[in-house]
């Protein structure tokens, strides 16, 4: 199956751009958007949609293949060989319609999705400050 993930790239975060498509393809592989068996865009694929140079993407996929999610399959692409989501339970569930009434308060504030981002990253790096 193909997957649905559409690459978002931005270039004025500070995060190097093959890095912020491992990131996106982590983010989609614990949401359960991406699952096992998913092919990844091909890298011209991803030049087309996001103008990133293939190599960035090659670079992207190594690592992910590197990390044991993903897997080149000569001739047919890459694809994605492990999950990292966790069982859907009633406390994510939960956890999930509280940070939507979250950032629903948030934008009727006048908050953009920059900022909000900015209050989540500032909030996870006071809790988790090992990562």
């Amino acid at each position: 199956m193909v997957s649905v993930v559409e690459f978002r790239i931005d270039r004025r975060s500070g995060v190097a751009t093959y890095l912020q498509i491992v990131q996106q393809v982590q983010q989609a592989l614990r949401l359960g958007i991406l699952v096992e068996g998913d092919r990844l865009p091909t890298a011209a694929q991803v030049a087309a949609t996001t103008k990133v140079n293939p190599n960035t993407t090659l670079k992207a996929y190594r690592e992910l293949e590197r990390e044991g999610l993903v897997e080149p399959r000569p001739g047919l692409g890459t694809f994605v060989s492990r999950t990292l989501a966790r069982p859907e339970s009633a406390a994510d569930a939960l956890l999930r319609e509280e940070l939507r009434s979250w950032v629903d308060r948030a934008r009727a504030e006048g908050l953009d999705r920059e900022d909000v981002q900015a209050l989540m990253n500032s909030v996870l790096q006071d809790r988790y400050p090992e990562s």
